[in-house]
Order: structure tokens, then sequence, then C-alpha cells
């Protein structure tokens, strides 16, 4: 993935936590995920068409997303209120709409939010383009937003998902 893309990701996570949840973000260097790794409680994925596809996916635990949460709403949210995965799933959405925002000459189109509460579960992206992890430290605790996007002309891409759906 270009470096671009990345940036632009690594900016908008910053921008959503400092102006959402007035939380500065130290944000790693960027890796390529080599493997699924161990599981994680919280999962906030927006999915992404057009001129690029694939997803970005928030992952946290059940006590990082519950601070970030409520500092996002303002109100204590734990992962039983019922706003709990509204509120991930809109971070998740401002992080994603904030990149693409930065995507100059892509018509991009970007989901609604899922969001998968639920211990130790991983979320399982094509393999046709590389993932790539970019590890957040707050005050609260650590996250961090994995990537997979792949940019290229409509038909290479529905062929990229399905070999992706299909592997």
């Amino acid at each position: 993935m270009d470096v671009r893309y990345i940036n632009a990701f690594v900016r908008s996570i910053s921008n959503t936590y400092e102006t959402m949840c007035q939380l500065p973000v130290s944000v790693g260097k960027p890796q390529i995920k080599a493997n699924e790794g161990p599981g994680t409680d919280v999962s906030g994925v927006i999915g992404f068409s057009g001129d690029a596809a694939g997803c970005v996916v928030l992952h946290f635990s059940f006590d990082v997303a519950s601070k970030l949460a409520t500092r996002f709403a303002g109100i204590d949210i734990t992962p039983e209120h019922p706003d709990f995965a509204d509120a991930i799933g809109e971070l998740a959405n401002m992080v994603a709409g904030g990149a693409k925002a930065q995507f100059d000459g892509l018509n991009i189109s970007i989901s609604l939010p899922n969001v998968i509460v639920g211990e130790n579960h991983s979320v399982s992206a094509s393999k046709v383009a590389p993932r790539i992890v970019i590890p957040c430290d707050t005050e609260v605790g650590q996250f961090h937003v994995e990537i997979g996007m792949e940019i290229g002309k409509p038909k290479t891409l529905a062929a990229a998902a399905t070999q992706g759906a299909a592997s």
C-alpha cells in the first residue's frame, strides 16, 4: 500500500482521538501484519469500495474501548451500555472518513460501521492485499488499527474480492 494512504490514516487517527476524545495518541511505526496473532475484545470495521477495496479495523480491549467510548460520549459507557457499539462504530467511521477525505483522485465509498464485541475474537480479511497494522498508545491504553486496502480498477478489484472470498 502506498505510504500516502497509510499517512492519511495516521493523521486521521490522531485527529479523531484528539478532537473527539480529547486524547493525544502516540502512533507507532506501521508494520505489515505477518499473522493473525492474538485476538481482541472489540473491533470496529469499515469497508471500502470503488477505486479501492478493503477495510479498516480498529481493535481494542474491553477496558480501552470502554474508556474511549466514555470520553467520546461524555457519559460512562461500558460494554453492557446500549450505546457502546454505536460509540465504537462512530469512532471507526470517523477514522475511515477522515482518511478517505485525503485520498485525492480516488472515488471511494465507505460502508456503515460494523462492531464485533466478544472476548478474544479475530477479524479475517482478504489475503490478496497486505494488511498494515498501526499501533496506537494513549493514556487510557493501547489499541491498533489494521488496514487492508487495494487500489485499482473496479474490474481488478472485483476479481481480487472474489479470489479473497474463495481462499
